[in-house]
Parts: structure tokens; C-alpha cells; sequence
């Protein structure tokens, strides 16, 4: 099967006249949208099918009982953008060169960009294959590639390798990655754009998961697209339009904090995490995500396929996804929000073991402190499996940087010239910081919560100081009007921020006082106390479940910590 590259069945003015073998994809999000056989040979394949079994959101959709939506749908989307994009720049800007095979390329490029994402999207690549797999370096994009390879061998399409490599450094958004032939490097910041983080994969996730979840957001996308024009290489944005892409960029922070790291989500990952690690010896599937044939049939399903067992090595996993089922789930202790320049300490200075001991500690020299029944018990058996500790780094898409400043506008008074906007060109309303880093608290059994609560108490009050960086009053940058400035490279990270002051953290005076050897002593949330006794409450069905309930999922060992969790009190007084 060949496939038409030069793109003799599409028109060159975009109707859709005479397009006999045209099929459109009725979307929520994009109403119809219109592809070609080229395009539509790639959909009909097992590799690009699979993804109807992928949960979009991962375990969101168990917080969100409308984010049902797939991969599949995401990567049609993803790929009409593509193709709206590449049109919308060939039309209007005739000089680019812009060629029925570059838009092809494109639009094949969007449409299989996710093929290599695993079971529950994220959690599968972020967080089990590290542990799974912790000496490999395996990301789901090195999976879209070896998918797309199979994908042209195993369905006798006929594809110039010229094309393939285009097609995958388009997924990569790695022009250099081109070697035989040379391409047009604007091109490569539609699908993955790593100067800036605007791409139509954004556009696409941003604007379905919204959909999904019922949000509302101020949003056009036909409008950014419309408004996007090559300049010096780069794809610059109207000026009138830097709001817009404010927007995009606060609801993705948004969507990052609300929904893809909602709590309850967080602790359904981490349960469905222990399970496939308890399920790994005795299914081996980590390993599948190097065989293309295999890795076909690693969905969501997995789930359905532990559930339905009845191996007794599979009891464990079982009993994790049955806790999940029944809403018995992992609980947060504790949270709170750090400044990002704690991001390289906080894994470092919260860590099972220093809570643990923080916590038996605290019991040692508070042996009158009421805990819960049997509390005396409860700090003897209290061990590291026990906790989770979670990170999440959350920022508007550059890191600590304002977004906008990475992004190049135009004004109509200047259409072939572009620079960065200053905070008088869009708004004076601009937040001070653009990141911050959440870290929360779990147990895997609610019975340590406040015994946990406390070790962590114990070493927030100890809490490394750290500089904070002073925000950028103001930053040197080429006036729309001005002269248009060098692009930087399209690989790789953005440049680096130019060097900025720093100062002291100063905003917990009364207790940065309190020590003179570098600890600040952070104060604890109070939004997060546990009381002494349990009360009595309906917010939670695990804290309803009877004894019973409670005690037979005691003797299920932690996936992954190499223990079981004790089914009888150890009789122990703590010692004072």
C-alpha cells in the first residue's frame, strides 16, 4: 500500500470538492473533521486502534466520571490541528513553500505522536516503569517511534524512508534529527514545540480534557491558529492575541494542579502502581514495552486481566484493585506548597524513613499524646511502606519563567517582523512567580495517619533554608516594533533565564529566628490536622467500613516494599 505523499487527492485551495474518498470524524470537541486517504490508511491500523483502549486522563477518570475520553480521539484531534495549522500557514503565506507532502507529513506526525503511551496514560511511563525498570531510560516517546515502525512494516505501507525520519523528528520536535534532507524548521514546533511549549498537542489536551470535566475556559483555538505566522523561522502570534496565550497557558497550570494531580487521583496511581508491581514476577509485561507486537496489546486492559485471574500470585494485586473498586483508598495526610526553589531538597529531606523515625521519635518524648485506640501498638508496627511521599512540580510551561516571554508576536503595523512583549503590551496583572512545587503525604493505611502526620510535622520544623529567587522586575527584550531578533535553536531546552537576584526566605520570620545552623522551620498546615480521635463522619467510606473490613486487608503485603503488614498487634509499649 503506497501512500500518496505529494497529496494529489487534497485541493490546493482546501475545499471539499472533489474529494471522493474525504472521510469525516465527527469530534465533541472539533465537530467534523475532514481526512484524507493518506492519513485515513494510518488511522485504519491495530497500532492506531489500540489507543481507544487508553484512558486519556489515566486514573482521573475515577474523579471525573465524564473524562471517559481516550487516546484515540486526542491523537484524531491533535491531527485535524496539524493539519489546520499547516493549511492555514500554506494559504497565507505562499513563500514558505510549504508543500501538499510537508502537510501530510505533519498531520501523520500529530496522529501518532501518543501510539506509545501505556496502560493509564502517564502513570504507566512516569511512575511504573521507574520502578519496574529503574536502570532503563525508556520514555513513552521512544515507544511512538518503535509503534510507528511497526506500523509501516507490519501494514505493507509503502513510505519513503525520507518521510519516516521526518515524520518521527516531527514527534520529537528534533529538526537536526533530518540528515539526508532538509526541512523546513518551523514545521517542528507544531506537533512538539521545544522553544516555547505551543504546539497543538497542548491545544488539543487542553481544550478536550476542559470538554471533558465540564470546565469552561476562555479559549479560541480557531483564532490562534488563524493568528500564527511565520517569522525568522519561528511561529509568532498576533500581539492582540498574547492573552490567548496567557490563557492556554494558566489553564494548562491549572489543569496540572485541579485534575491531573487531584489528590484522589494521586492516591489511585500510587494504588495502581503496588498492583502492577506485585503483578510484574509473575506477568512480565515491563518488559513488553521493548516488543512492538506485545506492547500492542498492553492497554487499560491489564486491570480486567489481573481481576479475572484467579492465580494466587496474583492475590495481592487483586485485593489493590478490589480496594480501588470499593473506594478504600490510599489517605492524604498531609500537603503543602513550596516555593520551586525547594524542588531539588524536598525528595531529599521528606523521605519514608526520615518520617518513620521523625515519627517514633515524637512518640518517644510525647508518650502521654493521644494517638488512636491502640496507639501504643500502632508506633511499634509504623515502618516506611507505610508512607508515600509525592512531589509535583506544576508551573505555567516553562518552569519558573514567564511563558510569554518565550513566545514572539507580530503587530498588523509589522507583519514580517517579530519580539517579545513586554508586561505594558498585554497586562500589568502578571502573577509574580510562574511555578511551585506541591508535596503531599499518603499511607497506605489510614490507621498511621496521625502517627505519620507527626514525623512529618517533625521535620517540616526543620526545614533546610533555601535562597529564594527575587522576581524579574523587567527583562531586556526586542520591541515588536524593533528589529527582529535571532531565533533560537528549535532543540533542547529553552535558553536559561538571565541571572537574577537572590534573596533569603523571608516571608516565616518568627521562625527562620528560631534556629541559627540554616533550617527555616516551616509551620504545619493547619487546614491538615488530624484530631486525637477519630470522629464520627461520613465524608470518607473507608473511615465507615466495620473492623473487619479494615482488618482483612492487613495481611496484604505493600506491592514493592518487601513486606507484609503485621495482622496483629505486636502487644509492644512504646518505650519513653
Amino acid at each position: 500500500m503506497k501512500l500518496d505523499m505529494d497529496g494529489d487527492n487534497v485541493d490546493s485551495d482546501g475545499s471539499d470538492t472533489a474529494l471522493p474518498n474525504l472521510r469525516r470524524f465527527k469530534d465533541s470537541v472539533h465537530d467534523y473533521m475532514p481526512f484524507g486517504p493518506e492519513i485515513c490508511k494510518i488511522i485504519d491500523t491495530p497500532q492506531l486502534q489500540r489507543l481507544r483502549n487508553i484512558k486519556q486522563l489515566g486514573t482521573s477518570y475515577y474523579v471525573w466520571p465524564s473524562a471517559s475520553h481516550n487516546r484515540f480521539e486526542h491523537s484524531l484531534g491533535v491531527a485535524y490541528l496539524c493539519q489546520l495549522l499547516a493549511e492555514h500557514l500554506q494559504k497565507s503565506q505562499p513563500g514558505l513553500g510549504i508543500t501538499n507532502r510537508d502537510i501530510i507529513c505533519v498531520t501523520i506526525a500529530g496522529l501518532c505522536h501518543d501510539l506509545g503511551h501505556g496502560p493509564f496514560s502517564h502513570v504507566w511511563d512516569a511512575r511504573f516503569i521507574p520502578f519496574a525498570m529503574p536502570n532503563t531510560t525508556w520514555k513513552h516517546e521512544d515507544a511512538s517511534e518503535m509503534m510507528f515502525d511497526a506500523l509501516i512494516a507490519n501494514n505493507n505501507i509503502d513510505m519513503n524512508p525520507d518521510d519516516v525520519t521526518f515524520i518521527k523528528a516531527l514527534i520529537a520536535g528534533e529538526p537536526k534529527r533530518c540528515r539526508n534532507h532538509e526541512e523546513k524548521p518551523f514545521l517542528f514546533e507544531i506537533v512538539s514545540n521545544k522553544r516555547n511549549g505551543l504546539d497543538v498537542d497542548k491545544f488539543d489536551y487542553i481544550a478536550r480534557d476542559t470538554h471533558a470535566i465540564g470546565q469552561r475556559v476562555n479559549l479560541s483555538l480557531s483564532r490562534l491558529i488563524h493568528s500564527a505566522r511565520v517569522i525568522d523561522n519561528q511561529i509568532c502570534y498576533d500581539i492582540k492575541d498574547a492573552n490567548q496565550v496567557y490563557e492556554l497557558c494558566y489553564t494548562r497550570f491549572s489543569l496540572h494542579k485541579n485534575i491531573y494531580s487531584h489528590k484522589t487521583a494521586r492516591a489511585i496511581e500510587y494504588m495502581v502502581v503496588d498492583a502492577l508491581m506485585s503483578a510484574e514476577p509473575h506477568m512480565n509485561f515491563a518488559a513488553d514495552i521493548f516488543k512492538p507486537q506485545k506492547f500492542l496489546y498492553l492497554t487499560d486492559d491489564i486491570r480486567a486481566r489481573i481481576e479475572s485471574s484467579e492465580s494466587e500470585e496474583l492475590a495481592e494485586a487483586r485485593a489493590i484493585f478490589h480496594r480501588i473498586a470499593t473506594r478504600d483508598l490510599y489517605h492524604r495526610v498531609d500537603w503543602k506548597v513550596f516555593d520551586w526553589d525547594y524542588r531539588d531538597i524536598l525528595n531529599e529531606h521528606f523521605t519514608p524513613e526520615k518520617i518513620v523515625r521523625a515519627a517514633k521519635t515524637w512518640a518517644a518524648t510525647n508518650p502521654d499524646a493521644p494517638l488512636f485506640e491502640n496507639d501504643d501498638e500502632l508506633v511499634d508496627a509504623l515502618e516506611p511502606r507505610h508512607v508515600i511521599v509525592d512531589t509535583s512540580k506544576m508551573h505555567y510551561g516553562m518552569q519558573d519563567r514567564n511563558p510569554l516571554h518565550s513566545v514572539s508576536f507580530y503587530s498588523k503595523h509589522h507583519p514580517d517582523r517579530c519580539g517579545h512583549a513586554e508586561p505594558g503590551d498585554i497586562s500589568t496583572l502578571m502573577p509574580e512567580k510562574f511555578a511551585e512545587v506541591l508535596l503531599r503525604i499518603y499511607t497506605r493505611d489510614t490507621r498511621f495517619g496521625r502517627l505519620i502526620q507527626k514525623g512529618y510535622n517533625e521535620l517540616l520544623s526543620e526545614m533546610p533554608n533555601v535562597p529564594i529567587a527575587s522576581p524579574t522586575s523587567s527583562r531586556a527584550v526586542s520591541p515588536v516594533h524593533g528589529p527582529a531578533p535571532t531565533p533560537p535553536d528549535t532543540e533542547g531546552s529553552p535558553p536559561p533565564s538571565p541571572p537574577r537576584p537572590r534573596r533569603t526566605f523571608s516571608r516565616v520570620p518568627s521562625t527562620a529566628s528560631a534556629f541559627g545552623d540554616g533550617r527555616v522551620g516551616l509551620p504545619p498546615n493547619g487546614f491538615a490536622v488530624v484530631p486525637a480521635r477519630p470522629p464520627h463522619s461520613t465524608g470518607s467510606p473507608s473511615k465507615s467500613r466495620k473492623p473487619a473490613s479494615k482488618r482483612s486487608r492487613e495481611d496484604v503485603k505493600v506491592a514493592g516494599q518487601g513486606a507484609w503488614t503485621s495482622g496483629s498487634p505486636s502487644g509492644k509499649k512504646r518505650k519513653t
